[in-house]
């Protein structure tokens, strides 16, 4: 049972006199250790999570969560298909879609990227559309002609609202003259921004119809995205109720399928990051350790002191356990506290500090997202906290019992 002597004599053995001044930095150093590693580790894990979060939520806020493929190579009677999809439990909507490769030029400027034909209507169901569109230009792109055009690739291309772009394609047509490559003008209604680098870059939007005049495909389709209510516990279900519905006679690709790499790397990155920056926190446990080590030498006749008056090993060793409990407590407190306080204000921060330095620290082109996502999980905070003081509490164990051992008649022999 601990009890107030103990707790007594542990906080006056964390004061230091001047004589002991040494092994009280240590121990604030031991402090300071603790406290930035566990801020850090708390931030590094909002980010992780607001970056892995973000990343899905724009990916599949533009495309299918299913995308089903014909094993022709066209989609004959498409819309009959897309009727009896919305039928199966747990699709909100199915979208018949081609989506192909073309060049995009302007003047004296040409960028490669996707072009999407889709419906309005139900281009207008996709969540980051919708979102982020004006419904106005979404009915403009009902007439031929039209395009919605990412606002990275708007910016590269220079193109404003108004302004042409030229969609060359890669299949051409013959003539008397050779094969030439087909094309269509097309005018710049609007200009979208999903939060994803990787679309706002390369993608555009145009109706149906255009696409399937520009890339030959009559009255057909490339494919139909199909968006489930719930992707991440619905998908394998509704992916069997579709193969069992097609008799087989379709490829389907989930999301999960096409973003494998990214999921993958997302998950091995956060696994190393924290390992790392666990590392971080037992540099300073082992600092604990040290000081305690050293505060037993300093404080060797206070201890057998404390024993000739009738202090028992257990007690000797609870006083040492709450000295560097003590330390680990107040480090991993502050240093939770410090985290969430900077996890909650990560976009303010990185705006400041982009303008005193003038450096970019989170660029769009090489993080694909166009804002520092940060998103705190109290999980992560409470499994922080806890390795955090498991750890400081079981640095005290080995100084504890060392302190324990000291003979009071080897150490007042000569006093």
């Amino acid at each position: 049972m601990l009890n107030y002597f103990e707790f007594l004599v542990a906080l006056k053995f964390l004061r230091s006199k001047r004589k002991e001044s040494f092994i009280s930095v240590i121990s604030m150093f031991s402090l300071l250790g603790i406290a930035l590693g566990v801020a850090t580790l708390i931030v590094v894990m909002s980010v992780m999570n607001g970056y892995h979060k973000e990343f899905l939520r724009n990916i599949l806020g533009i495309q299918g969560h299913v995308s089903i493929v014909p094993k022709s190579k066209e989609f004959q009677h498409y819309n009959q298909f897309t009727n009896e999809l919305e039928k199966i439990q747990n699709i909100e909507f199915a979208a018949p879609t081609i989506i192909e490769q073309g060049m995009f030029v302007v003047r004296d400027k040409a960028h490669g990227g996707m072009v999407r034909g889709i419906d309005p209507d139900r281009l207008f169901l996709k969540p980051m559309i919708s979102e982020k569109l004006d419904m106005n230009i979404l009915v403009q792109l009902l007439d031929n002609g039209n395009i919605i055009v990412g606002s990275a690739l708007a910016e590269q291309l220079g193109v404003t609202k108004g302004d042409e772009i030229k969609i060359i394609i890669p299949s051409g047509s013959t003539t008397l003259l050779g094969t030439i490559p087909r094309s269509k003008t097309f005018k710049v209604i609007g200009t979208f921004d999903v939060g994803l680098y990787q679309y706002n870059s390369t993608t555009v939007f145009v109706n149906l119809h255009d696409a399937q005049r520009l890339f030959k495909y009559n009255e057909s389709v490339s494919e139909i995205e199909v968006m489930v209510s719930d992707p991440e516990r619905n998908l394998d279900q509704v992916k069997a109720d579709i193969a069992k519905f097609s008799g087989g006679q379709v490829y389907m690709v989930d999301w999960k399928m096409a973003q494998a790499k990214w999921l993958s790397a997302l998950a091995v990155e956060r696994a190393v990051m924290f390992f790392i920056l666990m590392l971080i926190i037992l540099v300073a446990v082992f600092n604990i350790i040290s000081s305690l080590i050293m505060l037993v030498k300093d404080k060797s006749k206070a201890i057998a002191i404390l024993r000739t008056m009738g202090a028992y090993k257990s007690s000797i060793i609870r006083i040492f356990m709450i000295a560097g409990t003590a330390i680990g407590l107040i480090g991993s407190t502050s240093g939770v506290l410090l985290g969430v306080l900077v996890a909650k204000n990560l976009d303010n921060i990185k705006a400041l500090v982009e303008n005193l330095s003038g450096v970019t620290l989170f660029d769009p082109v090489v993080y694909f997202l166009t804002q520092l996502p940060s998103d705190l999980y109290m999980s992560d905070v409470v499994l922080i906290f806890g390795l955090s003081f498991t750890l400081s509490v079981i640095a005290t164990i080995y100084p504890a019992y060392r302190a324990s051992k000291l003979l009071p008649t080897e150490v007042l022999r000569y006093e």
